[in-house]
C-alpha cells in the first residue's frame, strides 16, 4: 500500500475514530507550526493556532472530500484562514505578553537590549510582512517547508506555471522592498527557481 493509500485510510478512519485523527496531527503538526509561526513571528501565538488548526480540522474531517486538494493543503488553508482572522483581530488591539515581560526579566535583559538582539530578524519579518500574504505564503512553503513548486500549486490551489510566476513576482518585490530599505541583493544573490 503506498503512503497515498495509506493516508486516504487514514483520513476515512479518523472520520469514524477521532483516536485516528491523532496519527494525521503526528504527520503534519510540525509543518502546520512552521507555516504558522513564520506567519506571526511568535511562538505562543503559532502554538495556539496551530491547535485551533486540528481542532478545527477534527471538527470537519467528515467534510473534508479527498478527491479535492490534498490533506494537506487543506490543513494549510485553515491555516491561512486562522492568521488572516489573527492578523485582522491583532490590528484592533494593541498589547504586551506579560509572558514576554517575564523572559526579559529572567534573562535580565531590558527592552533595550532584546530590540538590539533581534533587530535584524523584525526587519526581514517586517521586509516580509509587507508583501501580501499568498507571496509570505509562497516564501515560507518554498523557504521554510522546502516544498517543490508542484506541491505548493496543490496547497495555494493554482497550477504549477502560476506559483513559478507568482514566485518570480515574489522575488522582484522583495529585492524591490530591500531596496527601499537601502539593502540591495545582488542580482546573483537572488535565488531562481
Amino acid at each position: 500500500m503506498s503512503e497515498i493509500e495509506t493516508e486516504h485510510a487514514l483520513i476515512e478512519r479518523a472520520k469514524r475514530d477521532p483516536n485516528a485523527f491523532g496519527e494525521l496531527y503526528e504527520r503534519y503538526v510540525d509543518r502546520i507550526y512552521n507555516y504558522i509561526y513564520y506567519r506571526t513571528s511568535d511562538a505562543h501565538e503559532a502554538e495556539d493556532l496551530t491547535a485551533r488548526v486540528f481542532y478545527r480540522a477534527l471538527g470537519h474531517i467528515a467534510q473534508y472530500n479527498q478527491h479535492g486538494a490534498p490533506f494537506a493543503a487543506w490543513l494549510y488553508r485553515i491555516a491561512h484562514n486562522l492568521v488572516a482572522n489573527w492578523y485582522r483581530d491583532r490590528s484592533r488591539r494593541k498589547y504586551v505578553r506579560l509572558d514576554d515581560l517575564v523572559t526579559l526579566a529572567e534573562k535580565g535583559l531590558g527592552p533595550h537590549s532584546q530590540a538590539e538582539q533581534n533587530e535584524e530578524t523584525r526587519w526581514l519579518l517586517k521586509t516580509l510582512g509587507r508583501l501580501p500574504a499568498e507571496r509570505q505564503q509562497l516564501l515560507i512553503l518554498k523557504f521554510v517547508e522546502g516544498l517543490s513548486n508542484v506541491d505548493i500549486a496543490k496547497i495555494m490551489g493554482r497550477s504549477e506555471g502560476a506559483i513559478k510566476s507568482l514566485y518570480h513576482r515574489t522575488l522582484l518585490a522583495l529585492r524591490d522592498e530591500l531596496s527601499h530599505d537601502g539593502v540591495a541583493p545582488a542580482e546573483e544573490e537572488i535565488p531562481h527557481g
